[in-house]
Order: C-alpha cells, then sequence, then structure tokens
C-alpha cells in the first residue's frame, strides 16, 4: 500500500475512524513513529469507529501502561511501553490476556514485543515530510491484516 499523506489531525483521525469501523474482531496492531506524529490521534479515531462512547476520553497510556475501552463485544487495549525495561515486564502487566479474538490492540512503542517474536496484523508508521505533514505507512503481516486493510478504500 503506497503511503498517505496527512494534513492535518482530522485526516490522521479519519483514517483511524475508517479502519475501526471496518474491525470485527480482535486485531493487533503496532504504531510507529516519534512524539506529537500522530498516534494517539490515529487511536481515537480508531475509537470512534469502534463505537466507543463519547464519554471516554481517549489519551496515550504514558504511565498506566494499559487503556481498555469497552467497544460492543469487544475490547480496545491501548498501550503504550515505551516506560517498560525488558520484554519479562509484559507478564505483569497482563499482555498475554489480551491475544485473543476478543482484543483489539493497538501498541505505542512497541518495540520491546521483538523480544518475545511477537508478530502485529498491521503495523503503521508516522513519519513527517519537509513540510510536517505526516507520512503514514501501513504495512500488513498475514491474512487477519490484510483482509482488513483491503477493505477500506484508500
Amino acid at each position: 500500500m503506497k503511503p498517505i499523506e496527512s494534513k492535518s489531525s482530522e485526516q490522521t483521525f479519519a483514517l483511524g475512524e475508517a479502519m475501526g469501523k471496518k474491525i470485527s474482531k480482535g486485531i493487533s496492531i503496532a504504531l510507529k513513529g516519534e512524539l506529537g506524529a500522530g498516534k494517539t490521534t490515529f487511536v481515537q479515531g480508531l475509537a470512534k469507529g469502534l463505537g466507543i462512547s463519547k464519554n471516554y476520553y481517549i489519551t496515550s497510556p504514558t504511565f498506566t501502561i494499559i487503556n481498555e475501552y469497552p467497544a460492543g463485544s469487544l475490547t480496545l487495549c491501548h498501550l503504550d511501553l515505551y516506560r517498560l525495561g525488558s520484554a519479562d515486564e509484559l507478564e505483569y502487566i497482563g499482555f498475554d490476556d489480551l491475544i485473543d479474538n476478543d482484543h483489539i490492540i493497538v501498541v505505542e512503542w512497541p518495540g520491546i514485543l521483538n523480544d518475545i517474536s511477537f508478530k502485529f496484523d498491521i503495523e503503521i508508521n508516522f513519519e513527517f515530510d519537509e513540510q510536517y505533514n505526516r507520512i503514514i505507512s501501513v504495512f500488513t503481516s498475514g491474512q487477519l491484516g490484510s483482509n482488513l486493510i483491503g477493505k477500506l478504500s484508500l
């Protein structure tokens, strides 16, 4: 899939929303990019697309590590693994309990999961170009991720 240029936070939000509307079962999504690149904005859109109540304010779980939001029969699990020191700490946060068809796992700073060879269904990279537009690149791994991205008209 060719990279997407997002000229505003509204466009980044809309991409997340469009993806959220197509999710019907558990999936794992890695979000990579520097601070301020749009990762949390994307998750806010994803939450809206999943139908998560406006009563929930979607924030980055920088200090809480995991924020969970009910999305009908599914649960959106938004993780920020920046503060973890090793893959061993994944056990303490209950990461293994999230891997099933009922949880949508979205991970900011997913690098530590390389240590346990965790494979994401979708990886999204956020970068800036010279004009500070976001360049969003989407990669899939496996059928589940490919099917979801195939449903989007991007």
